[in-house]
């Protein structure tokens, strides 16, 4: 007996339908004019958004068409051709298939690619490493540049019987008529004559501690006694005699190792490190920087060294500037007068060249650098960092923190200067002790 309703058997030819004749569903035989085609492998693309006007309804999902009108859905594996991951029309419904998150935008239409928002954090940390790491990679790089251009050729190890060293640091600072580099039309412009060799135009005493800068010039007609000495070159000793001459002539006669021997006897000062600059890199250094602005009391004029100043301020260039600090002749008090042009000068040098706008300056850094680094002479223990902190303890005898002036004179003999023997011992025993200084020079 057949427990099938309407004659429906276990045939499974019959079991689509009443009166099937044929194995296939009624469905298929009911539209045979679809055709399904394998669906064709094809690479995504970004589809054009409809236009806004042509009444798009955005009800495609998952690849069926719902609430419309054709009849039967189609069924699953059915290729409409469009991307369920995109959004498309205005800002009604949708999803990216990761939480919502690809439709940003709103309504106006347009397509948005959903995508992860920007750690900034993250980048911001990045930028700053790599700003940290390319300044170290400048700074170093600097470094090793600057020192390989120290010319370190003097060596204070060859001057004998030193007085021991006191508290802070002194800097014997000589400033030369070193013609070295310079070409003929530079000599001819800057008035520095031919003369071979090279002679002090200017000597200083620097010293760096605890109560501020104190700079002391040393009149090159100074009347100094030239002690028992160990030549630099023949290393052959020399018993002082207690010969009088002026003190550039101890440079002239045994160079740098004799003036720094001199200078130590006749003060009872240890000097720890010797910087020399000759024309050339004075006037260069000037040039790099733009200039420096003087401010000039009173207008004078020297034949010799082609100084021409009106009174009031004025930006020397580095012709100028080299006329002005070896002008003697125009004034009454000579060499002095011309020592207390060449300590103004230097410290407005040093104050506008220690400056945001040339140190951070490449342009300007490194010209200024070079310039004054290919032809300063120093001793063979000079670094860098105690070069540096010359080059601010001489910034700072203008602001404010420091002292100028002369080694105290007594009188004159020969035409020579006398030091006043009990000053200098005093102002010697203040630098000594690092004591705020209270002597006063002329």
């Amino acid at each position: 007996m057949n427990d099938w309703p309407d004659r429906r058997t276990g045939d499974r030819s019959e079991r689509y339908g009443r009166g099937s004749a044929s194995p296939q569903p009624e469905g298929a035989r009911s539209m045979p004019h679809i055709q399904r085609r394998p669906a064709q492998p094809r690479t995504p693309q970004r589809p054009q958004v409809p236009p806004q006007s042509q009444g798009y309804d955005d009800r495609y999902q998952d690849g069926g068409y719902q609430d419309g009108g054709y009849g039967n859905s189609p069924e699953p594996g059915y290729d409409s051709g469009y991307n369920t991951g995109q959004v498309y029309g205005s800002g009604s419904g949708g999803s990216d298939g990761r939480g919502g998150g690809g439709r940003r935008g709103g309504g106006d239409g347009g397509y948005v690619q959903g995508r992860p928002a920007p750690d900034w954090r993250r980048r911001i940390k990045l930028g700053a490493l790599i700003l940290v790491v390319t300044v170290l990679a400048v700074s170093i790089s600097t470094y090793f540049w600057a020192d390989s251009k120290l010319k370190r050729e003097v060596d204070l190890s060859k001057v004998i019987e030193r007085p021991e060293s006191g508290d802070g640091t002194n800097y014997l600072i000589v400033g030369s008529d070193s013609r070295e580099g310079m070409s003929a039309e530079e000599k001819k412009r800057l008035r520095t004559g031919s003369a071979e060799g090279k002679r002090t135009d200017s000597m200083m005493i620097l010293h760096d501690g605890s109560n501020g800068p104190t700079l002391i010039s040393l009149p090159r007609d100074s009347n100094v006694e030239i002690p028992t000495f160990v030549g630099s070159e023949s290393g052959k000793k020399f018993e002082g005699t207690g010969r009088q001459v002026k003190l550039n002539a101890a440079y002239a006669e045994d160079g740098p190792e004799l003036l720094v021997r001199t200078v130590e006897f006749n003060t009872g000062l240890h000097i720890d490190h010797y910087v020399e600059i000759g024309f050339g890199g004075f006037a260069k250094i000037v040039d790099a920087i733009g200039g420096v602005e003087m401010d000039i009391p009173k207008a004078f004029k020297d034949k010799k060294s082609g100084a021409d100043f009106q009174a009031g301020k004025q930006t020397l260039n580095g012709e100028q500037s080299l006329a002005f600090v070896r002008t003697r002749y125009a004034f009454a008090g000579s060499d002095l007068d011309r020592t207390k042009n060449q300590q103004k000068f230097l410290a407005a040098l040093a104050s506008q060249t220690a400056t945001p706008s040339t140190i951070l300056n490449p342009f300007k850094l490194y010209p200024t650098m070079g310039a004054g680094l290919d032809t300063l002479i120093v001793d063979k223990d000079m670094s860098l960092w105690a070069l540096g902190n010359m080059f601010f303890a001489m910034k700072g005898v203008t602001g404010g923190d420091g002292t100028s002036m002369n080694m105290p004179i007594s009188g004159s003999v020969g035409g020579n200067l006398v030091w006043d023997k009990a000053k200098v011992k005093q102002l010697v025993q203040q630098l000594n002790n690092d004591e705020k200084v209270t002597v006063k020079g002329n």
